[in-house]
């Protein structure tokens, strides 16, 4: 029943959030603060963990090729792992944990300190209002980050590639082009979006139903992260199965 019961008030908070906003003038700068929040603030954590993951993908699959597949191979599985899976799902997963707190943590601490209160009760829409820029941010963001990420994985792995010797430049790039498929990268940006939704959403929503003082604060920035990741693995499974 509890389950229930969150699903309903997600589903209202929802129809809330996604109203037409009351002055535009506001929401843009609400929606300029949010860019800068959920992109630029975001982009370096991005960096590092795809130049990383890139080169250690790149490793392993050399490691694992041992001189019996063609080494070719290991750009391909650094490009398709890259493209299907890390890009599209661990950067979400990790993002929901920086920029999934953060909101819940935001919204939290306003809705116990009564600013929240105070803005419904001049009858603005407070649940559109401070949510529905977080989430067009999410929307512009997200995606972006993931492209970006796609190039450094790929680029790192090509990089550790050259510098350790375990793959030709020519060999990696022929890798990277034996059947590619457009329709991976829209396939991982499809994805992407839905997290982007689930990930602003969720955690907005915990945050905005917060009750209590600031360690019931806490206890909704855990629970926005949580329950973002979950949402999103299993989405990722239904939307393979969909889309694949």
């Amino acid at each position: 029943m509890r389950a229930i019961f969150h699903i309903g008030r997600y589903t209202r908070f929802l129809r809330s959030v996604l109203r037409r906003p009351d002055k535009w003038s506001i929401f843009r700068k609400l929606l300029v603060q949010e860019l800068s929040i959920v992109g630029i603030d975001s982009l370096g954590i991005v960096v590092l963990l795809a130049s990383f993951m890139g080169a250690v993908m790149c490793l392993q699959t050399a490691h694992q090729v041992g001189g019996w597949i063609p080494v070719y191979t290991i750009g391909f599985t650094v490009r398709q792992t890259t493209i299907l899976e890390f890009s599209p799902t661990l950067i979400p997963i990790i993002l929901a944990g920086k920029v999934g707190s953060n909101i819940a943590s935001q919204l939290g601490t306003m809705r116990v300190t009564e600013q929240i209160d105070a803005l419904e009760i001049m009858g603005v829409n407070s649940a559109g209002h401070l949510v529905l820029p977080k989430i067009i941010a999410g929307f512009i963001c997200i995606p972006i980050l993931v492209i970006i990420s796609m190039f450094l994985g790929i680029a790192s792995g090509a990089l550790i590639a050259f510098l350790t010797g375990v793959s030709s430049m020519a060999d990696y790039q022929y890798g990277l082009q034996v059947d590619f498929k457009t329709y991976d990268v829209i396939y991982a940006l499809i994805k992407t979006s839905v997290f982007a939704l689930i990930m602003t959403s969720v955690s907005s929503y915990h945050g905005y139903y917060t009750e209590g003082g600031a360690l019931d604060v806490a206890r909704s920035s855990t629970k926005a992260v949580v329950y973002s990741a979950v949402i999103i693995m299993i989405s990722n499974l239904v939307l393979t199965q969909i889309l694949l």
